[in-house]
């Protein structure tokens, strides 16, 4: 199946259902606001390496938390009984975009987070469309994560711990608030055992335009 060519001046994705088994949908184009909020309306993300050409996603099966399935584990809620833990909204996104992509560059499997990536979610942010989550212990920052904010859905992108237990806090946290305010999802992109120990399950790319739909009131044209 092609990959597409995608035209830096016209915003626009081919059908998310083109892509490929691997989820590889497009190639190029630009991290405009307006081109993110399409993408992410239809279940497109971008995901690359710096210094190459955008590549753009959009995977046949999504994992996903519903906010209100969070899992909190018996040995969590000591640990929160345990220590003064609070979580923030917007401390500083771009901090917090920024401390995720040091903590992945740290690994071996390295980061997508790219310079460009971090000026584009900032716009996003900066209109409301993009959010972080701090989580803090004893008033120590701990840990917190990102993502993309859109009607009643939000689209996960990464996370990061300085303590123990600092992203599983912010993750925690932002459920409840997202619970509070009747969002449908916390986009997950993909499995891992970590997301599935939080309450994560895997639905279809049809189920999961379904809820993306209906909590951003979009008609999912491309």
């Amino acid at each position: 199946m092609p990959v597409y060519k995608l035209d830096d001046n016209q915003i626009s994705f081919p059908l998310p259902t083109l892509a490929r088994e691997d989820g590889l949908l497009a190639i190029g184009g630009t991290l405009s606001t307006e081109r993110l909020i399409l993408a992410y309306s239809n279940g497109i993300f971008p995901w690359y390496n710096e210094g190459d050409p955008i590549l753009w996603w959009c995977p046949k099966e999504r994992y996903i938390i519903r906010p209100e399935n969070i899992h909190v584990s018996h040995s969590m809620k000591k640990f929160m009984k345990k220590y003064d833990v609070k979580v923030e909204l917007n401390r500083d996104f771009s901090h917090t975009m920024h401390r995720c992509r040091e903590k992945r560059e740290a690994t071996e499997e390295g980061t997508w987070i790219t310079t460009d990536m971090e000026k584009a979610y900032a716009e996003l942010a900066g209109k409301g469309l993009a959010l972080s989550v701090e989580a803090y212990i004893d008033g120590q920052l701990a840990g917190g994560l990102y993502g993309v904010n859109l009607g009643k859905c939000f689209f996960g992108e990464s996370m990061y711990s300085d303590l123990e237990n600092g992203s599983k806090l912010a993750l925690i946290g932002l459920a409840q608030i997202l619970t509070e305010n009747g969002y449908l999802m916390i986009d997950c992109q993909f499995h891992t055992d970590h997301l599935e120990s939080m309450g994560g399950e895997p639905i279809s790319y049809k189920d999961y335009m379904e809820l993306v739909k209906k909590g951003t009131k979009h008609n999912g044209g491309t």
